[in-house]
């Protein structure tokens, strides 16, 4: 049996794929290989039109882009390979997220999208590729999101302590980790990194902000954190999933005055992040005793200084402190449902998601 794993994924941030080889123990997940590869800026300009000017993301364009971020997993997927010195034949299969165009479970006929040629990246690499893995829970009637909590599971959860998993990519997400036996839960919070990264985008025409340097000179602004929290996406119960179409550009413009001071707003948007994460946690993990952070947003120190404060005796730590670099949580999360997904084995959990039963989820491409 082959030894190895590919987990593929590109997040709400766009900006890049990052790639994990990996091999699973019993309760351990060892990274062989890992990177971030970035994409070519034109291609980010094209996903990022398709998400924000829909008005013009036609079928044409979605096939084209289609086939361009199937190419540059597959090529991410090879990169790993040459890095490691590992020939194709020793991975068993490669767990592709894909790119989110769309994610609308809500709707009164549901629906995800995911896009990046799964047949392109497996005729490329030689594995076979597990993808499009929301489908199966959103069919159930799930949210098909968040997918990575039973790996969560699988990896963190311990017995002496309750635990939160706090992934902040563009859309923040908890996992609540008893340390009691039982189900596990879980749900997005709303945004991690979306809004800032757009605000600074518009702005300062850079893709983040960096280390939260520019939210950290700014003043917080009282009367628009409360308009913020108002949405009624942060008082709705779980199970609930988001993403950019929602939190987005007009998200904000719909919000913001044009006479306001750019960085306080930045800052603002920061502290929103951290208020929805520890609101989140405080109804609906209150026993929490520490939260693990993976993602990018574990990069933004006046973030994670917002959160702390607001979490206060809560510790905060990064998951790297339990054994995984927290840049390749997600990457590494899609490798192991890839290898359950292989395994015949249940990849979604209904306490988390919403769905019916638990289910095998992606659907395989074959190399051959």
């Amino acid at each position: 049996m082959p030894r190895y794993y590919i987990g593929l994924i590109s997040g709400t941030s766009m900006d890049g794929i990052d790639a994990a080889l990996v091999e699973f123990g019993d309760r351990s997940a060892d990274i062989v290989s890992a990177r971030t590869v970035p994409y070519p800026e034109t291609l980010r300009n094209g996903l990022i039109d398709a998400t924000r000017a829909q008005e013009t993301c036609t079928v044409d364009v979605i096939g084209a882009l289609d086939h361009w971020v199937g190419e540059c997993f597959r090529d991410a997927a090879l990169e790993l390979l040459q890095a490691a010195g590992v020939d194709p034949g020793d991975v068993r299969a490669i767990g592709s997220h894909g790119q989110t165009l769309r994610h609308r479970p809500d709707e009164a006929r549901p629906y995800t999208l995911q896009i990046g040629n799964a047949d392109i990246i497996a005729k490329g690499s030689g594995i076979d590729c597990v993808a499009d893995f929301r489908s199966a829970d959103l069919a159930l009637g799930g949210q098909g999101a968040p997918l990575v909590p039973p790996f969560h599971e699988w990896l963190f959860r311990s017995a002496d302590a309750d635990r939160c998993v706090l992934n902040i990519g563009g859309i923040a997400n908890i996992t609540v980790l008893p340390a009691a036996p039982g189900p596990i839960s879980g749900f997005d919070t709303g945004p991690g990194n979306t809004l800032m990264d757009t605000w600074v985008r518009r702005h300062h025409n850079v893709a983040f902000d960096n280390e939260g340097r520019w939210a950290s000179i700014g003043k917080m602004m009282p009367a628009l954190l409360d308009t913020m929290l108002a949405d009624p996406y942060f008082a709705k119960p779980p199970p609930k999933s988001t993403g950019f179409e929602y939190f987005n550009d007009d998200w904000l413009s719909e919000r913001i005055r044009d006479d306001a001071d750019f960085a306080d707003v930045q800052a603002t948007l920061a502290e929103l992040t951290a208020a929805t994460i520890a609101d989140a946690i405080g109804q609906h993990a209150a026993g929490t005793r520490e939260v693990l952070v993976c993602g990018g947003g574990v990069h933004n120190r006046d973030l994670l200084r917002r959160l702390q404060q607001r979490l206060g005796q809560v510790s905060l730590a990064s998951t790297a402190d339990a054994g995984l670099d927290p840049d390749h949580v997600e990457a590494c999360a899609f490798a192991w449902l890839a290898m359950r997904t292989m395994n015949g084995e249940p990849g979604n959990a209904p306490g988390v998601t919403g769905a019916g039963r638990e289910t095998v989820l992606g659907a395989v491409h074959s190399a051959r």
